[in-house]
């Protein structure tokens, strides 16, 4: 098969992928072309990141083909970094593939992404999977494919790193295909959505918020044109039914005898797509005083994390913990929970508040052999198994699903979980750190709404822009251990503090840099 023309990157003909013996994506036609950036977006498990594999040739389409045009060199970011090498630092696994950057322009490319001072030392092996996913995302920068594919980029990635990654893939020339949950970051780079539903592929040309108001509008249309065809069947059928036995209207029945036959329905199937059901509703109301902290300080590992913190939380807080130190942000959650205790200084919750606390890190958790069931019901006012599963199927846990075990869960279905925890126990305050995190796009939306509509005050971290923007009336900010603290959107929060703005952006590596690069690494 020829590519159709040179700005052909990427053609599919009727490809279809698989996993298991199950087809995911039926027979299909993609025409990907050069300067295009596609989002690829479909419930979890419809083979967004199976379709990334048979395009790098790590698996094969079950039938069809995918062509390449001439001089096509594909980047591919893979969310579980299996290509990185767990016995080198993160100076010599990004250095020894790129020889002619010395090791300060090579430190520049790690400080893009957060790997600052002594970072740089540490061994592959003891990261993170968010600070692999930099690692990874370093070596894709400097690389200079003209075909990337973003399997989940901005996955632990905080709003800093984010809004460089931004920036680098709106002034990229190439193509790029990714795969994302984080909407605002969708919004700002893509230039068509890739709809994945029902195996079928439908291409949308801009943005994820022209994609979901055009889906919602062709849906509306097509209802209102069914509507309108069965009023016009009820009025054949009328005049059949009357007229058909009358020998002098015996030619007009029979002719809209033939209409009818000729009017077709469209087939409107609801998207496979599932939204929970999130719904906060606290089982007694917040009075005025909800928190006070006062001097708070803590030192973690011989670094100061926390230091004379103060502030004030009001019964109609919602309050972001933004910046890149995520540290401080959890460590000031795990204090206010009760799970660690400052060093210096101290907190106040008022008389009648009740918390609901979203770790980062749920192990702990769920390291038991209960249940959904039994887990969740230990945090039930009622205990009754009825009650119980009633909120586990507003998050999608239908029928048995109450009798997994909680400890061989995903990550999304302990997420779900955690919620229907918080949800159950009818707190009138929230504490939430990075709850977004292994969520999909309808849970992060069904969250993102019901904190909007929360009547509670909280407390919450997120990498999720629009999540942020939303959400939030109160913006706090740690820096070196002291607190920037102040009352607004965290768009007007960027916006009027010139600091923020700085905290925002890096220095890249020079286009002059970038090219010497590129030649040393064709050689």
């Amino acid at each position: 098969m020829a590519m159709h023309s040179d700005d052909d990157y990427m053609v599919t003909e009727e490809a279809s992928v698989g996993y298991q013996k199950r087809t995911l994506i039926d027979h299909v036609n993609l025409h990907v072309k050069k300067g295009e950036i596609l989002t690829l977006i479909g419930p979890n498990g419809v083979g967004k990141s199976t379709l990334f594999k048979c395009i790098v040739g790590e698996e094969k389409p079950d039938c069809g083909t995918i062509r390449f045009g001439a001089g096509v060199d594909i980047g591919y970011y893979d969310q579980h970094q299996a290509h990185l090498h767990e016995n080198k630092t993160v100076l010599d696994e990004v250095w020894d593939d790129f020889h002619r950057l010395d090791q300060t322009e090579v430190r520049g490319a790690l400080g893009l992404f957060l790997f600052t001072g002594d970072d740089v030392l540490m061994p592959i092996s003891t990261l993170s999977g968010g600070e692999k996913g930099r690692v990874a995302l370093t070596k894709l920068m400097l690389k200079k494919d003209n075909v990337l594919l973003l399997d989940e980029p901005t996955n632990n990635l905080d709003n800093r790193s984010v809004a460089w990654l931004e920036d680098f893939l709106m002034d990229y020339d190439g193509t790029v295909l990714v795969v994302s949950h984080d909407r605002y970051f969708l919004n700002n780079v893509c230039t068509h959505i890739v709809d994945i539903d029902y195996g079928k592929i439908k291409m949308y040309v801009g943005n994820y918020d022209f994609w979901y108001e055009s889906s919602q509008l062709m849906v509306k249309q097509m209802k209102e044109a069914n509507k309108k065809k069965e009023e016009k069947i009820k009025e054949l059928q009328e005049f059949i039914q009357r007229f058909s036995a009358n020998a002098s209207k015996s030619k007009q029945a029979t002719s809209r005898k033939r209409a009818l036959e000729k009017i077709e329905l469209d087939d409107i199937r609801p998207s496979s797509r599932k939204y929970p059901y999130i719904d906060f509703r606290p089982a007694r109301e917040i009075g005025n005083e909800v928190l006070t902290v006062t001097n708070l300080s803590k030192t973690v590992d011989g670094v100061k994390v926390l230091d004379n913190v103060s502030f004030i939380v009001g019964r109609e807080d919602k309050i972001a913990l933004v910046g890149s130190d995520e540290l401080a942000k959890t460590t000031l959650f795990k204090i206010l929970a009760g799970e660690l205790e400052p060093d210096e200084g101290s907190y106040k919750w008022g008389i009648t508040t009740s918390t609901a606390y979203f770790p980062k890190d749920n192990t702990k958790d769920f390291d038991c052999d209960d249940t959904i069931v039994e887990w969740l019901m230990q945090f039930s006012p009622e205990k009754d198994v009825t009650y119980v599963r009633g909120f586990l199927g507003r998050m999608l846990f239908a029928g048995d699903d109450g009798v997994k075990k909680v400890k061989v869960l995903s990550g999304g279905e302990k997420v779900r979980v955690m919620l229907s925890k918080m949800m159950i126990m009818g707190a009138n305050v929230l504490l939430l750190d990075q709850p977004t995190n292994h969520l999909d796009m309808e849970s992060i939306t069904a969250l993102n709404n019901g904190l909007i509509k929360f009547p509670g005050a909280m407390i919450f971290a997120s990498h999720d822009h629009q999540f942020v923007q939303t959400t939030a009336n109160r913006i706090m900010e740690f820096v070196g251990g002291r607190m920037i603290d102040k009352i607004t959107t965290y768009d007007e929060y960027l916006e009027s503090d010139e600091m923020a703005r700085k905290r925002q952006g890096f220095v890249a590596l020079t286009e002059e840099q970038l090219e010497e690069n590129d030649a040393d690494t064709a050689e």
